[in-house]
């Protein structure tokens, strides 16, 4: 688990279970506004760490991709915050998304977890959380993430998230 910066934490998850166990303990973290950018290529691993982050915030049903209709919208029991998981992936450009909400998403006191945020990155505020996902090759399902924080709310999520899921 190298540390680059304190902003940054890099690791390798070893499997896709791994991978989503990453995610739920991140979403046990996440509070109201949170944003959460999950980049990478095909295959990365996004939605598997999207799924686990649902998990961990608690999502009444499971996070799948959303890539056929953009967004997907999950609840908690007894709460009306929600997690938006949002694919990009399809979108032409950042105008585009404006026409599926995601400003009000963003604006809301919801968290919002985005798949593929390189495509609206004009759009996103300039504090959040942003992982990238690189796998090694093809053969394995080892992945490098890498996990950004920008802002002080999410330099200390990033903190948290450090001290619970590796001690450190």
């Amino acid at each position: 688990m190298p540390i680059l910066t304190p902003d940054i934490l890099d690791f390798t998850s070893h499997s896709a279970e791994q991978t989503a166990r990453i995610g739920t303990r991140l979403g046990g973290l996440l509070v109201a506004g949170d944003i959460i950018c999950l980049s990478g290529d095909l295959g990365a691993g996004k939605t598997a760490l999207a799924a686990g982050i649902g998990k961990g915030w608690g999502a009444l049903e499971m996070v799948n991709s959303p890539t056929f209709v953009f967004v997907h919208e999950h609840r908690r029991a007894n709460e009306d915050m929600r997690l938006y998981h949002v694919d990009c992936y399809r979108l032409p450009d950042a105008e585009n998304a404006v026409t599926i909400g995601i400003d009000d998403m963003l604006a809301g006191r919801d968290i919002v977890v985005i798949e593929w945020p390189e495509r609206i990155e004009a759009l996103l505020p300039e504090e959040r959380l942003w992982i990238h996902l690189m796998p090694f090759d093809d053969f394995t399902e080892k992945r490098q993430v890498q996990f950004r924080a920008t802002g002080t709310h999410y330099q200390q999520l990033l903190d948290t998230f450090r001290r619970k899921a590796f001690g450190a």
